[in-house]
């Protein structure tokens, strides 16, 4: 990767907006940030979708663009721990976020 950090900086984002309920800032985070950042590390398929949750809009309901917006998370948290397992150590956001995940 390019900026090791950058993904935690993506999950910062993600984490804050869902806990907070903030679709806007969901479907803004995923479209703009995961989506550039996923085609700038050659990863078509997470930039896909990430698009998708806004280009395949309406949503049948809330729950199922939470849900979709979970999956992108799951598999941004997938990448980050292969980061962390290749030697990158942990993040900083993991120090502050008080996200076990990330710890």
């Amino acid at each position: 990767m390019n900026n090791p950090w950058q993904i935690d900086d993506l999950l910062a984002g993600l984490y804050d907006a869902r806990k907070r309920g903030d679709l806007g800032r969901l479907a803004f985070l995923a479209y703009c940030d995961v989506r550039r950042w996923a085609r700038e590390e050659g990863r078509q398929g997470l930039a896909e979708l990430a698009a998708g949750l806004v280009t395949q809009s309406p949503h049948l309901s809330r729950e199922v663009f939470l849900d979709q917006i979970d999956l992108l998370v799951k598999q941004l948290e997938s990448l980050q721990r292969a980061s962390e397992a290749s030697g990158s150590g942990p993040a900083p956001a993991a120090l502050w976020l008080g996200n076990p995940q990330l710890a």
